[in-house]
């Protein structure tokens, strides 16, 4: 079992605010796609207990944050996407997952906010609410994690091959 599903099984305050979501048959259908070499359902589950415990600790809307940051990539996309789709939807999913959670679940307009701006600077919605910065913080510092995690072998053979030019150079 991962990590963040044994931090959510033992906190049963945020299963309260979110278990609506997490039974939802829509939701339940990001566990079919791949997001930063894990699931989105991973991922958005990682990013909004954590954006919850900052806000907890922060004395924010925690339970705005908890919602909204497990909807922040709530839309479907097929597998087989190209290059250019994949690269497009960097810009275009916020409005997509804040459309599609409106369609299944009643948000503040705090959850949209920040579903909505969860990519800036990427894009330009600037986040108006410090829920909102907190959860696009949070989903930078995991996502970065996710995507060095997954390409470590990748980046770790690259770094030995510019260490090894490097050290020749100077011979």
């Amino acid at each position: 079992m991962s990590d963040i599903y044994h931090c959510v099984e033992k906190d049963s305050d945020y299963q309260k605010i979110v278990n609506h979501i997490l039974q939802n048959e829509e939701f339940n259908k990001l566990k079919n796609i791949e997001h930063h070499g894990l699931t989105r359902y991973d991922h958005c589950l990682k990013v909004s207990y954590y954006s919850y415990k900052v806000a907890k600790a922060l004395k924010l809307e925690y339970k705005e944050v908890a919602r909204g940051g497990l909807l922040h990539d709530f839309f479907l996309s097929e597998d087989e996407r190209t290059n250019k789709e994949r690269f497009l939807s960097i810009f275009t999913h916020p409005k997509k997952a804040e459309k599609k959670a409106c369609e299944c679940f009643e948000l503040s307009e705090r959850e949209c906010d920040i579903i909505r701006s969860h990519m800036f600077p990427i894009n330009f919605t600037v986040p108006k609410y410090l829920e909102s910065w907190t959860v696009n913080l949070v989903d930078k510092s995991v996502g970065t994690y996710e995507f060095l995690k997954k390409f470590k072998k990748q980046l770790a053979y690259s770094m030995n091959i510019w260490v090894l030019m490097f050290v020749s150079f100077f011979k």
